[in-house]
């Protein structure tokens, strides 16, 4: 389990759980044992399997957990999606914790899932953004894999984008030439440099510079299509902004590489999955 996670499963279990669980501890005999499963009520794709193990290791030990699907999966409702049992206090305790992880990421996974199928047959790929929960990245970002998507850069810190921002604050667009030989000057070989326009007046000034990757920044399709065209398969194009599950098809038969959407993390809808439990 990667650290940042194990540290966010012990944060979000201190800030439900706290100094323990008074329903739990006040109502069910401290020697209870309980049995049951977690279920997916709707149709979706799963992800975040591993997680809900360890939050349950957490809590307790000797609570057992066996999944019956795997991250990936694209289920229909209703649908076991792994056997708990162990301790009754302690399933209740870890219960919301688990369920809000698997929640959070089945909806991102789905979403993706969803987006991927819109552009299918074509040569686009479907990426994420950096638009994601504080602290969860790592997880949403594995969810989108998950649902057969694309990561883009993780953080600041492993790509070079250079944005609208960046391209004010270093002289405008007389300095894009300058600014992606600086950036190329700065970083490792390995890493790819990647520009922002607007304009297909920006898009020749990147192309000049030699830029491996161009993002597209609201442009529309036909715009897009003519971007692809001078391009040539000079740099990877990348279409962001605004992209919905409405237009991305359009987005994707301009010829564009990639496709951003920052809907994957931002706003996915938690899918519908619960944790039905008996006294054993």
């Amino acid at each position: 389990m990667h650290p940042q996670v194990e540290s966010l499963i012990r944060i979000a279990l201190a800030e439900d759980v706290g100094t323990g669980d008074l329903t739990a501890r006040s109502v069910v005999d401290p020697a209870a044992t309980a049995s049951g499963r977690m279920l997916l009520k709707q149709r979706g794709v799963i992800s975040g399997m591993s997680v809900v193990r360890h939050v349950l290791e957490s809590v307790d030990p000797e609570i057992e957990w066996h999944p019956v699907v795997a991250d990936g999966d694209v289920l229909q409702d209703p649908t076991t999606l792994g056997e708990i049992a162990g301790p009754a206090r302690s399933i209740l305790t870890a219960e919301r914790t688990a369920l809000n992880f698997i929640q959070r990421l089945s909806g991102i996974a789905t979403a993706t899932r969803e987006y991927v199928d819109a552009v299918a047959g074509t040569n686009a790929r479907i990426v994420d953004t950096r638009k994601t929960t504080p602290g969860m990245r790592v997880l949403e970002k594995q969810a989108v894999r998950d649902g057969g998507g694309h990561n883009h850069r993780f953080g600041l810190f492993d790509g070079v984008l250079i944005k609208d921002n960046h391209i004010a604050a270093m002289g405008g667009d007389k300095a894009i030439a300058s600014i992606i030989d600086q950036a190329r000057m700065h970083v490792p070989h390995t890493v790819r440099i990647e520009i922002e326009v607007t304009s297909l007046e920006q898009l020749n000034l990147a192309l000049s510079a030699s830029v491996d990757v161009i993002m597209l920044d609201n442009m529309p399709p036909e715009t897009m299509r003519r971007a692809v065209e001078i391009t040539s398969g000079r740099a990877l194009l990348e279409a962001s902004g605004g992209v919905t599950l409405k237009t991305v098809r359009a987005i994707a038969e301009t010829g564009v590489d990639l496709i951003s959407v920052g809907a994957l993390t931002h706003s996915a809808p938690a899918l519908d999955i619960s944790l039905d439990l008996a006294l054993s």
